[in-house]
């Protein structure tokens, strides 16, 4: 792994995100990344092999192992931090668009021209909508892998003893599942460091809609407040108008004395 660039990658991400952002991006790399690096492989390494049942019928170990661990969970949580991660770097990439569409429009009106953005990587307009579907994507991504290893697993928990009565097994066989208060120790570690993760998205997202509803609503008392004291102003001097009419007035017969 390619640590200088994952690096480059996080401060770019990092630099555009809010706080809760930042809180959700030192829980994944923190508490599921490094966990799934540093303990997953150990924990996992060694199942298959020494899942083992008291039977020696051919393809009955792997038929039990398939009906209990259909899926590996390493790779399972690989797949889980992929689809978590990558959408946090659409932010990046608009915000890139951003930079190269303003650059551009310098090179074609000059440096003194108006800027299209006030600041590129502020959430307004299409970025904001960019940043929010983004924290919708990745609650509904974690949701529907704690979903998933729940359906799979039947529950978060693993019984050091279980039965099996898949063909070809002759009967029902008893298997046993290597270092099973382990695995669901880090099983458990995963599930709440996701759900943590919703809850900052969810926090994150309700941050952002209560700072927009409390943008607009100062943009229109502020709107109201100039409409008002345009009001009061057209009310103190009533004789503006009046004196702009007798000056268009006058000019008539003004310029009937010049032609005589």
């Amino acid at each position: 792994m390619n640590w200088a660039f994952l690096q480059g990658l996080l401060s770019g991400v990092n630099k555009f995100s809010t706080a809760f952002g930042r809180i959700w991006l030192s829980v994944v790399f923190l508490f599921r990344v490094m966990v799934f690096v540093v303990a997953a492989e150990k924990v996992w390494g060694d199942d298959q092999k020494d899942f083992i049942c008291n039977t020696a019928q051919p393809g009955c170990h792997n038929v039990c192992y398939d009906h209990f661990f259909p899926v590996s969970h390493i790779r399972l949580w690989a797949l889980q931090l992929i689809f978590v991660t990558c959408p946090s770097l659409l932010v990046v990439l608009h915000v890139a668009y951003r930079e190269e569409r303003e650059r551009k429009h310098r090179a074609k009106f000059g440096e003194s021209c108006k800027r299209l953005y006030q600041n590129t990587g502020k959430k307004r307009g299409g970025l904001w909508w960019t940043y929010v579907l983004t924290l919708v994507f990745k609650m509904g991504v974690d949701c529907a892998f704690i979903y998933l290893v729940y359906y799979l697993y039947e529950g978060y928990d693993f019984p050091p003893l279980v039965k099996c009565s898949e063909t070809p097994c002759p009967n029902t066989v008893d298997c046993f599942i290597s270092r099973p208060t382990e695995k669901r120790i880090f099983t458990l570690f995963m599930v709440v460091s996701s759900l943590v993760c919703i809850l900052l998205s969810f926090c994150e997202i309700l941050y952002l809609v209560c700072k927009r509803c409390h943008e607009g609503v100062q943009m229109l008392r502020g709107s109201r407040q100039v409409a008002r004291a345009t009001s009061i102003h057209s009310i103190k001097n009533p004789n503006s108008l009046m004196d702009s009419d007798k000056l268009v007035g006058k000019v008539p017969s003004y310029t009937v004395s010049m032609a005589r």
